[in-house]
């Protein structure tokens, strides 16, 4: 108790605000998410391409809803934009069980797709703003930790109250959004900083904010650094699409084995996640090179799927991988933060977004393509291939952007010394 203490107190207490309150939202999203497939088929006797066309509409609209937020959360500051995702996302889930027809249900999706994104960059925002940057690496694993308690406790609660009725699992979640919109109404302080160059965003023009999305894009180290985030991704994504196919259809494993491995990735991150990123933290090695460090291990356990057979080889490679997450995932986040200045780091996270949101939607489709030309296998293979160029790629951007950084640092150090 008294280490826990400790580490609670080397983070500001809004932090620890921010993490419960995203934590009771991440459990309503992780009660909905592994059942809404089956809703609309059951609600609206549609086919599961059906479900993809609306699962493709919500995609496009988060994309769009990023954008937005962003922008808006370096406008307006980070708080209005999180509560107004909440309260919008409540209401628009709430009102799904009564929805007459599909065709409402394109309509909707594209409505909550936007809303539902257009907290996100504020999210990321605050917590970059709450945070030192030498500490941000750890509070992303913390969220990181909190995400995986959710995702491992909200489908076995969500199974019992869809089984009772959906109008009951959307009217939980939607709860759980007004909780947590409550929370952040009462108890939390705007994040954004109070500086020159934000003050001028606030009296700039709506039209003047949304054209600094040009300044994000031509940044080329971190439009180079997002690209490589979408390799990864589309890597990654394969572990909660085609994974339990391919287990099942290739080598005979029930869905129940597939949980299994999700839950040891699960389990090992909400037990391990802190202490590795503050070992490696402790370190002091390069923020890109952790990066590569954690893709390679990626390459290599997503690869192992495709060279070896039995259950037991498979837990070794997703402990592999997940082994990789936790080393790489939440330096990547912190070091996408650090990229962006202050008055811009909306919508820098916004951008940042634009990978997952690539890879989602293009992720599933090109293993398909993959499948049908060359052969389940070759999703591993190539997964593997793909993993390593973006190691590279990764080694690559270190050698050119944080070695000649460390010796201007060096340079200015000489140029400064009285003795000259």
């Amino acid at each position: 108790m008294s280490r826990v203490r400790t580490v609670f107190n080397e983070y500001p207490r809004q932090f620890w605000l921010l993490v419960g309150a995203s934590f009771i939202d991440m459990v309503g999203n992780a009660l909905i998410f592994p059942f809404f497939a089956m809703f609309l088929t059951d609600h609206f006797d549609i086919s599961i391409a059906q479900v993809g066309v609306i699962f493709g509409i919500y995609a496009i609209a988060g994309v769009i809803g990023s954008t937005i937020g962003g922008a808006l959360a370096d406008r307006f500051g980070r708080k209005p934009m999180a509560m107004t995702a909440l309260l919008t996302s409540a209401l628009g889930n709430l009102s799904l069980p009564f929805l007459p027809s599909v065709e409402y249900m394109y309509v909707l999706g594209g409505m909550l797709g936007v809303v539902g994104s257009i907290g996100g960059p504020a999210w990321q925002a605050m917590m970059a703003d709450l945070l030192p940057e030498e500490k941000r690496a750890e509070g992303f694993g913390v969220i990181r930790i909190m995400f995986n308690v959710a995702v491992t406790f909200g489908p076995l609660i969500g199974g019992l109250l869809a089984g009772v009725s959906y109008v009951l699992l959307f009217s939980i979640d939607a709860m759980s959004s007004l909780i947590t919109f409550t929370i952040l109404v009462i108890f939390l302080r705007e994040t954004r900083p109070e500086t020159k160059e934000t003050q001028e965003v606030q009296n700039e023009s709506l039209l003047q904010t949304f054209k600094g999305y040009g300044q994000v894009l031509h940044d080329r180290v971190f439009v180079s650094f997002m690209m490589l985030g979408v390799v990864v991704w589309l890597v990654y994504f394969q572990m909660n699409t085609t994974l339990a196919v391919y287990l099942r259809d290739e080598h005979g494993i029930a869905p129940q084995g597939f949980g299994i491995l999700m839950g040891i990735n699960a389990l090992m991150v909400v037990v391990m996640q802190f202490s590795v990123t503050r070992w490696v933290r402790q370190r002091g090695w390069p923020k890109l090179l952790v990066i590569a460090l954690g893709t390679l291990l990626y390459a290599i356990g997503f690869s192992l799927f495709g060279f070896v057979s039995g259950f037991t080889m498979f837990v070794a490679a997703m402990v592999v991988i997940t082994i990789g997450e936790m080393i790489g995932v939440p330096v990547a986040q912190a070091m996408a933060a650090s990229f962006a200045p202050e008055h811009m780091r909306g919508r820098y996270m916004a951008v940042f977004g634009y990978g997952f949101a690539i890879a989602s939607g293009t992720g599933t489709w090109l293993a398909g393509q993959v499948i049908n030309h060359l052969g389940f296998d070759w999703v591993w293979y190539l997964a593997g291939v793909l993993g390593g160029a973006a190691t590279v790629g990764y080694i690559l951007m270190h050698k050119a952007v944080e070695l000649p950084e460390q010796e201007f640092e060096k340079e200015k150090v000489v140029i400064a010394d009285p003795a000259l």
